[in-house]
């Protein structure tokens, strides 16, 4: 019989958590969160996190998993996910995929290539290049090895950048070769579902949900995160909400001016999030107006699915 997993997609402030949860509730699930900063400790205002009561109600998977300072990244999580997944089938239980990191949903459907080793000290050569000249320096030098893999790349995401000079340099092909020849095949199918809000109501979603962690207290908990001796520039803390707090208490901006990018970057965040959703024409898209139809979209979803297993069943006894 196929085993499906359903995976839940679409941009931050969507009601992603609130629909995988009705949704495992209905088809006795367990939730494996596709979100690269759920997994850490102590995030849990600026990241959206299941409360307490929530995750008591309903398993939930790569939730607070790691301390701030530990090292993850998609090719774990891709690992990690999968022999997931086969725990949950082996119990009995429905895995519901949720989240809206990109590349982790891509790894876990399609597979990240890990064809090409990695190479240490040149590595450590481009982060030292980065250091001293800048995140347009090193794009550059993949513009003029490899210009294909640099249209499909923005300067800030200076890991991709160094990703593909080096794969460039072990191999000598383009890191889009490497890619484009890679298959992974995995035991499950994947059922992915979109939720998808007008583009202005996203937006108001967006400026609500800043206001509301504010008065839930993001400021004290960042001041908690700095006070257990976390780093600024430790990589879970270079996340929206969390950069724009530690400017303000460092009196770098006003606490205004803090708020106003925390609203203007995680549309930013949600725009990018949209544009890499949309470009992946398995994702089916739900309507959704207002909250309520949240609960619609999970029972729509529970339907299609068990639907699909009940038929299979009697075809197998047919």
């Amino acid at each position: 019989m196929e085993r499906r997993v359903i995976v839940i997609v679409g941009p931050t402030c969507t009601g992603k958590t609130k629909t995988a949860a009705e949704l495992a509730s209905i088809i006795k699930g367990e939730i494996i969160s596709a979100d690269s900063r759920q997994i850490y400790k102590h995030l849990n205002i600026g990241t959206a996190k299941p409360d307490e009561k929530l995750l008591k109600k309903i398993k939930h998977h790569f939730i607070d998993s790691l301390e701030l300072n530990e090292k993850y990244n998609v090719s774990r999580f891709e690992v990690e996910s999968l022999k997931l997944i086969e725990q949950i089938f082996q119990k009995g239980k429905s895995p519901v995929v949720a989240g809206g990191s990109g590349l982790y949903i891509r790894a876990l459907t399609d597979g990240i290539f890990n064809s090409v080793d990695t190479d240490n000290e040149y590595r450590e050569e481009l982060m030292i290049l980065r250091r001293q000249k800048g995140n347009e320096f090193i794009y550059k030098m993949l513009e003029e090895i490899d210009p294909l893999s640099a249209k499909k790349m923005l300067p800030q995401n200076w890991k991709r950048v160094i990703r593909a000079l080096e794969v460039f340099y072990l191999s000598g092909k383009s890191i889009l070769e490497w890619q484009k020849n890679y298959e992974r095949i995995t035991p499950f199918t994947f059922l992915q579902y979109g939720l998808k809000w007008d583009r202005e109501r996203l937006y108001l979603n967006i400026e609500k949900r800043v206001d509301e962690m504010i008065k839930e207290g993001l400021i004290e908990e960042t001041e908690n995160i700095l006070s257990r001796g976390f780093h600024k520039d430790c990589n879970a803390l270079n996340t929206v909400g969390y950069k724009e707090i530690i400017s303000y208490l460092q009196n770098e901006i006003s606490l205004e001016r803090a708020i106003e990018l925390i609203k203007i970057n995680t549309r930013r965040y949600a725009k990018r999030q949209l544009t890499w959703f949309n470009k992946d024409k398995r994702v089916k898209w739900i309507e959704i107006s207002v909250e309520e139809d949240l609960s619609s979209a999970a029972a729509k979803i529970a339907e299609e699915y068990l639907d699909l297993n009940r038929k299979e069943s009697l075809n197998i006894f047919d």
